[in-house]
């Protein structure tokens, strides 16, 4: 039991484009006062995290010795949903929602994203945060396709599908358009040293099929995958007038509510075990909005539908610069 109920601090507040969730927030806490008491860190997400991290690299020492057409079937199957459940992870400890403070949650950051091989804790937390900061702004925003990854895309099934196998990289390469913003700090050299020391491990110890699962499954779950439809699902205009969207399906169970996004721009502190409470609570305020029950189906639109392309989502004219 918390002795203190925790401060709802919206992070939209001074965003260039928060209206829509921070009118959403003011309401649900206005009509249900209550769920301020949801806010705050959940210590024992800590023990998934050791949990999750062992069972990754577990499931990489047994396929270390398996055939590359195997290694690729376990990586596209059972690895995938392992990484996503890790970058959920990481996602909550970049919110500083395991544990009381942020020196605490940057290092669980780092353990929690080992298994994903490449140095990712220190970039994730500055530009998520960034994410909610500047939600919508074309430039600051690294959710939002750069223009010139718009043009060379286009509306072209082949095109989508090949974007988002290159997704990893696509994320990768944004942060070089935000003026102003130090790519490389402190905190980014501690996570590559750290992460090569992981990976080189990793090879010492299992070999290199190991790592190579590991690579894979964070690569399928980012990219031209069922989970990879996640990037699609959250902020992909589906309805006007709705800037972000949930998905309400099975894999939420393995991958720790993921795809509550609706939920967690509404109220960014309340941990992702806590998020489900949200609507039941306050049920009024999400039976009306569109939500995914399919992230397989997505998928298969995203690709198929001319519609949809890279631009189908809210842009905002920048205000403030960091």
């Amino acid at each position: 039991m918390r002795n203190r109920q925790p401060r709802i601090q919206p992070a939209d507040r001074h965003d260039v484009g928060a209206n829509f969730h921070l009118a959403r927030q003011r309401s649900l806490l206005r009509t249900h006062p209550e769920l301020a008491k949801l806010a705050g860190p959940e210590p024992r997400t800590a023990g998934w995290i050791a949990m999750a991290v062992t069972l990754h690299t577990a499931i990489a020492a047994l396929c270390a010795g398996l055939p590359w057409w195997a290694i690729v079937i376990a990586a596209y199957t059972a690895g995938a949903i392992a990484a996503l459940a890790l970058w959920t992870l990481l996602h909550e400890c970049s919110h500083d929602l395991v544990l009381a403070g942020s020196a605490g949650n940057r290092r669980l950051g780092l353990l929690a994203s080992l298994p994903l091989v490449v140095p990712v804790a220190a970039p994730f937390r500055r530009f998520h945060l960034m994410h909610h900061r500047h939600f919508g702004d074309a430039e600051l925003d690294g959710d939002i396709a750069s223009a010139w990854e718009c043009r060379l895309v286009g509306n072209r099934a082949v095109s989508k599908a090949l974007w988002l196998m290159a997704n990893p990289l696509m994320q990768s390469l944004r942060p070089r358009r935000m003026r102003g913003v130090r790519l490389l700090d402190r905190q980014a050299w501690v996570n590559l040293a750290v992460q090569l020391a992981f990976d080189g491990a990793v090879v010492w110890l299992l070999g290199w099929g190991a790592l190579g699962y590991l690579l894979l499954s964070n690569l399928f779950a980012l990219g031209l995958h069922p989970l990879g439809a996640r990037w699609i699902q959250e902020h992909y205009t589906m309805r006007p007038g709705q800037e972000t969207y949930s998905y309400y399906g099975p894999f939420n169970l393995l991958v720790f509510n993921a795809g509550l996004h609706v939920e967690h721009h509404d109220v960014p502190r309340v941990p992702w075990n806590r998020l489900p409470a949200l609507r039941r609570i306050a049920p009024e305020h999400y039976h009306e909005l569109f939500a995914h029950r399919s992230w397989t189906g997505l998928l298969v639109r995203f690709i198929t539908d001319p519609a949809l392309t890279l631009e189908s989502r809210t842009i905002r004219p920048p205000r403030n610069r960091p």
